[in-house]
């Protein structure tokens, strides 16, 4: 069985958030684009505030750190 790295779990979330900017919008319009949209922010805003986290396994326990004060 392999082990668990956080530090490899944040990098994967990472890219995921790089992915979605990336995502190009689908052919669709109107009220369907527009949900398509709020999903995508909703989906970077989660995948960057872990991918900006720091991680610590202590006892079994992930415990990630997550600094939401705003960047200077």
């Amino acid at each position: 069985m392999a082990t668990f790295d956080p530090d490899e779990m944040i990098a994967r979330f990472r890219d995921r958030a790089a992915a979605v900017r990336k995502r190009p919008l689908p052919p669709v319009a109107g009220e369907e684009r527009q949900l398509f949209i709020a999903q995508a922010e909703s989906d970077f805003r989660d995948f960057a505030i872990i991918g900006d986290s720091v991680a610590t396994l202590e006892e079994g326990v992930l415990t990630l750190r997550i600094d939401l004060n705003p960047k200077k």
